[in-house]
């Protein structure tokens, strides 16, 4: 089994070249219908508590370095499923690059509903964009991903004055900042659960599907350093 350190020596790049090395072999598996992957269609099927498993099971996965999703995007490209989408998951997190939500839980095309803003808040365009997610496509989990040495999260605890536009950040950032600050791991932590609160509370379409037991929302951490996922109660 590989440790989190040797996965993290890899590139991007490097595991691509891994994959396009098996492409076609994998194609020829696709064609035949030998090659058993996971489908990007039909994902709205699994149960709020059953999405979040499949997650987390990813991630222990990309802990491990037994990641499966690159062979799998290669075959569901062969299997021209651009005409539609059946994610089972949204997640709302930060811009940070060093974020990559589909390669942390190793999920492929088709798979999870990323939509990305420093902070991961929940701001109005996020919140329409998860609802898009729950009402149209019918994501059956919403997860809010902060994770650890976040810029913006820092930046708002900081308070100081910022080029641009940046400092649009610190107000939807501050509930968690007077929460928590000023401990930075411990803010980023609160800044999730708050995120993830709000989510209910900003739009009646997300309230209606958690009334119902079809959309569950949880708050969960992401540590860059060791690629560990938790939950955050």
């Amino acid at each position: 089994m590989s440790s989190h350190g040797e996965l993290a020596s890899l590139t991007r790049r490097d595991l691509l070249r891994m994959a396009a090395a098996t492409g076609a072999a994998l194609g020829s598996a696709a064609a035949s219908g030998m090659l058993g992957a996971r489908s990007a269609h039909a994902q709205s099927t699994l149960t709020p508590d059953e999405a979040l498993k499949t997650l987390m099971d990813g991630n222990a996965r990309f802990r491990a370095g037994r990641l499966t999703s690159f062979q799998d995007d290669l075959t569901i490209l062969a299997q021209k499923t651009a005409e539609k989408q059946e994610p089972f998951a949204a997640v709302l997190s930060c811009a940070d690059s060093r974020v990559p939500v589909e390669i942390l839980f190793d999920q492929t095309i088709g798979h999870v509903f990323v939509v990305r803003v420093a902070g991961n808040i929940a701001s109005a365009e996020m919140v329409a964009s998860l609802e898009y997610g729950v009402a149209v496509l019918g994501t059956r989990l919403l997860m809010v991903l902060g994770h650890s040495a976040c810029g913006a999260v820092t930046a708002a605890i900081g308070g100081k004055a910022v080029p641009g536009q940046i400092s649009a950040l610190y107000s939807p950032l501050r509930p968690a900042v007077d929460q928590a600050g000023p401990d930075p791991d411990a803010t980023i932590r609160a800044n999730a659960r708050i995120q993830a609160g709000l989510l209910g509370k900003a739009s009646p379409v997300l309230a209606d599907f958690i009334a119902a037991g079809k959309l569950k929302v949880v708050a969960a951490h992401y540590d860059i350093a060791t690629g560990e996922v938790t939950l955050l109660g």
